[in-house]
């Protein structure tokens, strides 16, 4: 592929990730605890209810809403401190372009994820 192209591609992706963030991180009020329904425009076919109880329900549902949610599905359907628990294995099963985006705007996530802590 065009090297061009691929620059061009990505940059399009970083910019539509990244016209989704919330200002800050602990404006993803979203629920810390139960279930989770999804709506059509985020999951259109395959599972839309997920466990914020059970770890593996809950990284999918993350990854998920990073990847398609729009910015107010996003600060309505993360959780800033579930975010940040969840960053150092989460930043490997996103797109890399997500990642990028999210660690540049909230440097903190990349820090504590190096750290082994969370954001408050």
């Amino acid at each position: 592929m065009d090297p061009t192209v691929t620059a061009v591609r990505a940059e399009v992706l970083r910019g539509r990730y990244r016209s989704r963030l919330p200002a800050r991180l602990q404006e993803l009020a979203g629920p810390a605890e139960g279930t989770v329904d999804l709506p059509l425009h985020i999951v259109w076919s395959g599972r839309t209810s997920y466990s914020l109880d059970r770890p593996k329900s809950r990284m999918t549902l993350y990854r998920t809403v990073l990847a398609d949610g729009l910015r107010e599905d996003l600060v309505a359907l993360l959780r800033h401190r579930l975010l940040a628990e969840q960053w150092p294995v989460l930043r490997r099963l996103i797109s890399p372009y997500i990642s990028e985006v999210w660690e540049a705007a909230f440097p903190e996530l990349l820090h504590n994820a190096a750290a082994g802590t969370t954001v408050a």
